[in-house]
């Protein structure tokens, strides 16, 4: 099926594509240059990195046969318009966190993260070694796009609150940043939901417009400066167990690149998404203790809200199963995380708990 059927066929079909015609690929004595657009601003800690660390890696390899030059969001294209750039052929790829564009289709939200889904090694194993990348695939095709992952967040923060979060009821009317189903959740918590570009959050926190926000974890949070707004900050949260990101590629450019150039690109996204996620991981711990030390208070959500977000989740799940690819790739990604969970549990996690305890 190719994207303009199913946009007049789905009910959940997002904004129609820009009307760009699809640029003729840029060559120079044997050289080929792809624009690649961005939904990060230049320099944001660590998605922007990982868009970076891709192209400079595809750069590379390429012994000067093929550049990315990347452009940051707004350069070029907005934040959440580089879908549309890219399928249109206003640009040749892009770098962003696919759950941006739930609504050109839902499903592209399992590729970033999922209320009450994988974290990091169980999306890669789903992903690499299970049917993740192929309905990716999939999926993309509908939109003319080829897309890898390539970056990783893992597990984020449940957020900055104004106040401190004591019970569901807390979220009835309450003005918060989150993307994503997590975002739909809320909502169904009574949640005023705003989706606003990273590079805006921070503003809006500081004015008012929002009550609370997540972004992405301690490191990123600090660069952010949210702990110079507010001091309660909850340290996990089910929105994002793992967040992937994602380059994707015009498809047709893709198909017309040498095999080796298509290689490259599936290798630099392979590689920038152990990189990105290993970043954000070794950065993590310090900048929490930081923030400590400033006076965040570190806390976690009772349980009466986790349970509320969990049924709430549910309906948000609901809402979706119509669709046939939205169901697909649910119930594969929830079989594949069962699978992957079993055994993590019984090993790394049971490890883990050991090794804390006995060294205090």
């Amino acid at each position: 099926m190719d994207r303009r059927s199913f946009l007049k066929t789905s009910a959940i079909g997002g904004g129609a594509a820009a009307t760009t015609a699809l640029a003729a690929p840029a060559y120079a004595a044997g050289h080929r240059t792809l624009t690649m657009v961005t939904s990060w601003g230049r320099g944001l800690a660590g998605v922007f990195d990982a868009a970076m660390k891709t192209a400079d890696t595809i750069n590379a390899m390429s012994d000067g046969t093929l550049t990315v030059e990347v452009k940051a969001a707004g350069e070029l294209v907005g934040a959440f318009e580089v879908f549309d750039a890219v399928t249109s052929g206003q640009a040749d790829m892009y770098h962003a966190a696919d759950y941006y564009f739930i609504n050109q289709h839902p499903g592209f939200a399992f590729f970033t993260g999922v209320p009450f889904g994988m974290t990091a090694q169980e999306l890669n194993n789903w992903y690499y070694h299970g049917n993740g990348r192929a309905l990716h695939d999939e999926l993309g095709e509908i939109f003319g796009l080829k897309s890898f992952l390539a970056g990783n967040t893992g597990t984020q923060a449940g957020g900055w609150f104004r106040k401190e979060i004591t019970g569901p009821e807390d979220f009835n009317g309450l003005k918060f940043r989150m993307p994503g189903l997590g975002g739909r959740v809320l909502g169904e918590m009574g949640a005023s939901v705003q989706n606003l570009p990273g590079a805006e959050v921070y503003q809006a926190l500081a004015s008012g417009a929002i009550d609370g926000t997540e972004w992405i974890g301690p490191w990123a949070d600090e660069k952010a400066g949210f702990q110079e707004i507010t001091k309660f900050y909850y340290t996990s949260g089910m929105h994002e167990p793992a967040a992937g990101l994602s380059v994707a590629t015009n498809l047709d450019v893709f198909n017309d690149l040498s095999p080796a150039h298509q290689a490259m690109i599936e290798s630099a996204s392979a590689y920038a998404n152990v990189w990105n996620l290993s970043q954000y991981m070794n950065n993590n711990g310090s900048a929490l203790a930081r923030l400590q030390a400033g006076g965040v208070q570190v806390l976690e959500f009772p349980d009466s809200v986790w349970s509320a977000m969990f049924e709430a989740s549910k309906a948000v799940y609901g809402e979706f199963m119509g669709d046939e690819l939205f169901k697909k790739i649910n119930d594969d990604y929830f079989a594949s995380m069962d699978d992957s969970s079993g055994w993590i549990t019984n090993s790394e996690s049971a490890y883990r708990t050991q090794r804390d305890r006995v060294r205090g």
